[in-house]
């Protein structure tokens, strides 16, 4: 089977085992979804995550967190998409919710969050939107 939009299949995955109350999640390993995971752990979303190599793809199982019993992950929106790609500029990077959410963006310098872009002043695609 093959997917149109696997980074959209990998939020959505991770988004509905922490409305599931899952303790973590397998998602198909790929260099995007390898990088968002990476940004979700340095900024406290999520525990922990952990390759597994499995002869084919690979997998990386998340490690979901919660707070008060309630996932911290209220949501996971995707922005932009194969049939409607959505750039930033350098001046222009989103506030998500007035800076309290997280936008993951990818620029010529890796995948990066909205913070870490405004500091380097690159702009990029908006992957997605994580409150």
């Amino acid at each position: 089977m093959s997917l149109t939009d696997p980074i959209a299949n990998t939020l959505t995955l991770i988004r509905n085992a922490g409305r599931a109350h899952h303790e973590s999640v397998d998602v198909p390993s790929f260099k995007m979804a390898k990088s968002i995971v990476e940004i979700l752990k340095q900024d406290g979303y999520i525990e922990n995550y952990r390759l597994s190599e499995d002869g084919k793809q690979g997998l990386i199982r998340v490690y979901l967190r919660y707070h008060n019993n309630e996932p911290v992950i209220a949501n996971l929106k995707r922005v932009s998409r194969p049939g409607f790609r959505v750039y930033a500029k350098k001046d222009k990077i989103p506030y998500v919710l007035r800076g309290r959410g997280l936008a993951i963006i990818s620029t010529p310098t890796g995948v990066l969050n909205d913070k870490q872009a405004r500091e380097l002043r690159v702009g990029g695609e908006v992957i997605c939107y994580v409150w």
